[in-house]
């Protein structure tokens, strides 16, 4: 909904007292920030957050928070990995909402709840 300002209502907390600072807009209420673009995918319900509630786009960059064991392989990913230009997979039935390719295992797919933004 946009109100007489011509702004969305936060897509957090559904206030009507957004505001825009620069290319962001910025709830005062609950202080999510977003801007016109992550609205659209907002309103899809198509949004993919990381373990610390920032929301993910596709080419992020993203840091593995804990050793993840790899199927069908002795070894793990070691905390601390970075994983470049991730690709979001917004329909996953398993849980596993990003695609990516990490040196050393290949391409595989991973949970947001278990990297966050770099």
């Amino acid at each position: 909904m946009l109100d007489l300002s011509g702004l969305p209502n936060c897509p957090s907390c559904n206030s009507e007292y957004t505001y825009e600072d620069r290319n962001m807009l910025i709830c005062p209420e609950c202080a999510h920030e977003w801007t016109l673009g992550i609205q659209a995918d907002t309103m899809n319900n198509q949004i993919i957050k990381d373990s610390n509630g920032n929301i993910l786009n596709d080419g992020d960059s993203v840091i593995v928070i804990k050793d993840l064991k790899v199927k069908g392989s002795s070894s793990s990913v070691k905390k601390g990995t970075k994983v470049k230009s991730i690709k979001l997979i917004y329909d996953s039935s398993d849980g596993h909402d990003i695609d990516c390719k990490i040196d050393g295992f290949g391409a595989m797919k991973l949970k947001s709840e278990y990297v966050k933004k770099a």
